[in-house]
C-alpha cells in the first residue's frame, strides 16, 4: 500500500495521476477533470458511465450548472451539502467541451469529510468514482482497496476515520421545482420519487 501525504497527493493529481481518499460514504478514486480517462482505465469502467464531480465548497461547483437549473440546484445544495447527496444537473454551456455525457448533465457532490474537502479545496474539483474495480463490491478501508487497486496512491493518514460505507443518494433535476431519485442511498429526500 502506497500512502501519500496531502502535498504529494496534490503533486500527483497535477501530473494526471489519480488518488484514493476517504469520503463520508465510500472511499473515492479521483483525478483532475482533464485526466478522467485514467479512472476508466484503472477501474475497467464503461466509458458511458459518468463520473461525479466533487467539490469542497459550493462556489467551486456553481460554474458547472446550467442557468436554467441554478436556482433549484442552489436550494438543494444548501439543504443537503456537505453530505451524501449527488445532484445530477444540466451543465453550463462553457462546461460542455470538458464533460461528455449523452444528455449534457453532470453529477455534483460535496462530501461531509474533512479529508476529502481539504484535498479538493487545494486541488480544485475532482472527477470521482468509488475506489473499486467496476462491478465489484466497494471496499471501505485503505488496506482492502490497495489489494484491488495496488498501483494507485492512497491519501493518508491511515487508518481512515469511519465512513458510512453506503453510497450517496443520487437525484436528477427534471425541470423547475421538480426532481427525481436515480439511486436511493444514505439519505432520504421527502417529496421526491424514485424513477
Amino acid at each position: 500500500m502506497n500512502v501519500v501525504d496531502h502535498k504529494l497527493a496534490l503533486k500527483k493529481l497535477n501530473i494526471g495521476l489519480p488518488i484514493i481518499f476517504q469520503t463520508d460514504t465510500l472511499p473515492a478514486i479521483g483525478c483532475l477533470p482533464m485526466f478522467s480517462e485514467i479512472i476508466y482505465k484503472i477501474k475497467k469502467r464503461d466509458i458511458k458511465k459518468p463520473l461525479i464531480l466533487m467539490g469542497a465548497e459550493k462556489s467551486q461547483l456553481n460554474e458547472f450548472v446550467h442557468k436554467s437549473a441554478l436556482e433549484d440546484y442552489k436550494i438543494m445544495a444548501s439543504r443537503y451539502w456537505p453530505g451524501p447527496l449527488t445532484i445530477v444537473i444540466p451543465i453550463s454551456e462553457k462546461s460542455k467541451p470538458f464533460f461528455s455525457s449523452s444528455d449534457s448533465t453532470l453529477g455534483l457532490r460535496i462530501p461531509n469529510s474533512i479529508m476529502a474537502k481539504f484535498l479538493i479545496k487545494e486541488s480544485g474539483p475532482l472527477l470521482t468514482s468509488s475506489a473499486n474495480i467496476s462491478g465489484l463490491t466497494p471496499a471501505t478501508n485503505a488496506e482492502d482497496i490497495s489489494m484491488d487497486l495496488p498501483n494507485v496512491d492512497i491519501l493518508g493518514p491511515v487508518p481512515w476515520e469511519k465512513s458510512s460505507g453506503k453510497a450517496s443518494t443520487i437525484i436528477s433535476w427534471v425541470k423547475q421545482g421538480k426532481w427525481k431519485i436515480i439511486r436511493e442511498g444514505e439519505i432520504l429526500i421527502p417529496g421526491i420519487g424514485l424513477c
